[in-house]
């Protein structure tokens, strides 16, 4: 598998993106959907990582710097015919290499609560990061929480 920062120009990404966008705003309040379309994506302040397999698209992730010392993750998706292979750890084990080598201290990410939600936290749980409270903005709900990983 290999992971790599990319751009938005390739169509497979953007129908990814694309549909999970779609999605996360089918599924929630539209004051707690958090989720980027394709031109917030293109914010200078965000890296997309795609993760192939030879030609084939396996998912995708976005680190967004929030602050000198903070990066939150974004847009993490996985192509409904790889999940369970492994493909959000590793994207997301790269993000938090790529967040140690820019040096931040903190890692943040906001998520759902509901049921469609639970691999993804058990992810970001088994992965090290802890409850917070809302960061950057966000307003909390019962339909979404907040968490973090120190990195220093």
């Amino acid at each position: 598998m290999l992971i790599k920062a990319d751009t938005l120009d390739h169509p497979e990404v953007q129908a990814l993106l694309h549909a999970h966008f779609t999605e996360l705003q089918s599924q929630g309040l539209p004051e707690t959907s958090f989720a980027l379309d394709l031109t917030a994506l293109r914010n200078p302040n965000i890296t997309i990582y795609t993760a192939w397999e030879g030609d084939t698209l396996l998912g995708c992730g976005a680190l967004k710097q929030i602050g000198p010392k903070q990066g939150e993750i974004k847009s993490m998706r996985t192509v409904r015919e790889h999940l369970r292979k492994g493909v959000a750890r590793t994207i997301l084990q790269h993000i938090i290499a790529e967040s140690r080598a820019r040096q931040y201290s903190l890692l943040c990410l906001e998520t759902g609560t509901s049921h469609a939600f639970h691999s993804a936290l058990k992810l970001y749980l088994g992965s090290g990061f802890k409850d917070c409270e809302p960061f950057g903005g966000y307003v909390t709900s019962d339909e979404n929480m907040f968490l973090t990983l120190k990195l220093d």
